[in-house]
């Protein structure tokens, strides 16, 4: 009885001597066991689950994720091959050409192509001077690559890495593959802020992300090679996706269930807002060094406002740091003007959500342990793979659509803005799994019609690939919301970096597609998207309920363990008469 006490008055101070023993000893068991699945859920939702402190963390979580997209996208811009031809200025110093044009220079010197545009790689081992007044085909005339370097229009493009470091005929594909290697750190950097989140926590993880980020994007600017900048973009992606995936996950631990969707959406407006405004970067800064700096400033803000980020305080209690959770938890009373409600309850009692089990170290082999967990992990993996790799296949592909690319740019930016707020109200209409599942049905159809539209009739595949573009975001914004509700808070850290690591493996691909794949890369978007369509049936719809906090809670042994507990009471109350608990 003195132990019942105890718990009552940490809990609720009342007079526990009023209440009946039997009472008490049912009703304990009953709180100990359901507590550990609902009572956090029930104290943000009483501390005001979308109050003022929820909106600070949301607004502070936007400015780091306004940069996202800038720095995934940014080599659309920096990695752009401006048009180019051999440079002859040498011949010229020679004396070779006389008075003659700089038309008339390139006529004799550089063969033309079909659009009669100078060739890019090639020029004649001899001038030719014959094609002043002969304009028969230059095709037959030999030719050899270019020997002194290159040219190029600087109309669109001051400095890209093209023309930085020649990176054009036989070196056209390291461009491509200045995304692949971000997009690798990235993949990595997922797999590596998502384990140490859960194991060291997301405030501090966050802080790493935005300073190392800071760093290495800065430090790319001096490469004084292709090789040492390759190196510290990989270094660059590595690290900056630490602020999604750990700015996401802590926004949703902080909201009570009704909230989870708004923040969710709101979170990811900050891309739209950060996509669009990109294409106003580059048009304005035509330099990729200041380009890069303007893209990576805001994370100097995010650096100091990240003073105010709390610890998530789910996560606190989880690892048994119930006066470090307590503490966030009065801050977050005050601040929504709920300080009679954190009043009623001692730190102590937040101990009776933290289990043994749950102070555990838990690791990426705890995915796959368990055959529910495994699904999870299998089917989750499987869709986050599919929406980057056809998301990407489409956000990295700006050309070949009757527009510039800044025009591109800004139209893919866009179409989010709507696409999010119809996903906004499709996830409360329909819920979280119909939603997926129709968004990649429906990217996978915009695909598909694309196909078959000639690439001359450019209207018409703007606008299909526009829609298909905001299908795929609808679909991407769907799934990460989705995914940080069906993981454990024990591993959603976990779960959310070993997603993000398969989708930035997509997200690798997605640029080789058209170099090794040609005219099929469309095709293959199309089947992914339908692929993922499929397989997001098979997930389980998490609309109204309470977050997991357990591996026992997705794996439903937590259900069996309270059944099993009120089996026992009816036992005891057959044997000891004990009196009703509504008397």
């Amino acid at each position: 009885m003195h132990l019942i006490s105890s718990y009552l008055n940490l809990c609720y101070p009342i007079k526990s001597h009023h209440i009946n023993q039997g009472f008490c000893r049912k009703t304990l068991r009953k709180v100990c066991v359901s507590t550990k699945t609902m009572k956090f859920e029930d104290l943000i939702t009483e501390l005001d689950g979308f109050g003022r402190f929820q909106k600070m963390i949301l607004c502070i979580s936007l400015v780091g994720r306004f940069t996202l997209p800038c720095h995934f996208l940014l080599s659309n811009f920096i990695a752009a091959i401006p048009s180019h031809h051999c440079d002859i200025s040498s011949l010229d110093a020679e004396g070779i050409f006389g008075n003659l044009s700089q038309e008339q220079k390139l006529t004799v010197s550089i063969p033309t192509q079909d659009d009669g545009t100078p060739a890019s790689c090639h020029m004649f081992s001899h001038p030719q001077f014959h094609l002043l007044t002969n304009s028969s085909s230059s095709s037959e005339l030999p030719v050899v690559q270019c020997q002194n370097g290159w040219e190029y229009d600087n109309s669109t493009f001051i400095s890209t890495l093209a023309t930085q470091w020649d990176l054009v005929c036989d070196k056209k594909g390291l461009n491509k593959a200045v995304t692949t290697i971000f997009f690798v750190g990235v993949m990595f950097g997922a797999a590596f802020f998502g384990g140490m989140s859960d194991r060291f926590g997301r405030k501090p993880m966050l802080l790493v992300s935005y300073i190392s980020g800071m760093a290495f994007t800065l430090a790319s600017i001096f490469s004084s090679s292709f090789i040492m900048f390759a190196v510290l973009r990989f270094f660059s992606g590595f690290t900056i996706t630490g602020i999604v995936i750990v700015s996401v996950v802590l926004n949703v631990e902080w909201v009570d269930i009704q909230h989870r969707r708004l923040v969710s959406i709101t979170g990811s407006m900050a891309w739209a807002v950060g996509s669009t405004s990109l294409s106003l970067f580059a048009f304005c800064i035509r330099d990729w060094r200041w380009l890069t700096v303007a893209v990576t400033i805001p994370l100097l803000l995010s650096t100091v406002l990240w003073w105010w980020v709390p610890e998530s305080a789910r996560w606190l209690i989880a690892n048994g740091r119930v006066e470090k959770a307590y503490y966030y938890l009065q801050k977050c009373a005050v601040m929504n003007r709920k300080e009679e409600v954190i009043s009623r309850i001692k730190p102590e009692a937040l101990s009776i959500i933290a289990t043994d089990e749950e102070k555990k170290n838990y690791s990426y082999l705890d995915l796959v342990r368990t055959p529910k967990m495994r699904r999870l992990a299998l089917l989750t993996g499987t869709i986050w793979f599919c929406v980057a790799t056809m998301t990407y296949g489409i956000s990295l592909n700006i050309t070949g659509f009757g527009l510039n690319m800044y025009q591109t740019q800004f139209v893919y930016g866009a179409i989010e803005v709507p696409s999010k707020l119809i996903v906004y109200y499709m996830l409360e209409k329909i819920g979280r799994r119909k939603t997926e599942a129709g968004a990649q049905l429906l990217a996978g159809i915009s695909l598909m019609i694309n196909i078959f539209i000639p690439k001359d009739q450019w209207v018409g595949r703007t606008v299909v690939a526009v829609l298909g573009k905001g299908f795929a975001v609808a679909a991407f914004c769907t799934i990460v919301l989705y995914s940080s509700e069906l993981y454990p808070t024990v591993l959603r850290q976990n779960g959310m970096g070993y997603n993000s690591f398969l989708s930035r493996l997509g997200a690798c691909l997605a640029p080789l597609l058209d170099s090794f794949w040609g005219h099929f890369s469309q095709t293959i978007l199309c089947s992914v998207a339908l692929i993922a369509s499929v397989v997001a049936w098979q997930l389980p719809e998490t609309r109204d309920r309470c977050l997991p906090e357990t591996i026992e809670d997705v794996e439903g042994t937590r259900k069996n363990l309270i059944k099993d507990h009120d089996k026992q009471e009816d036992e005891e109350k057959m044997t000891t008469n004990e009196p009703n608990e509504d008397h």
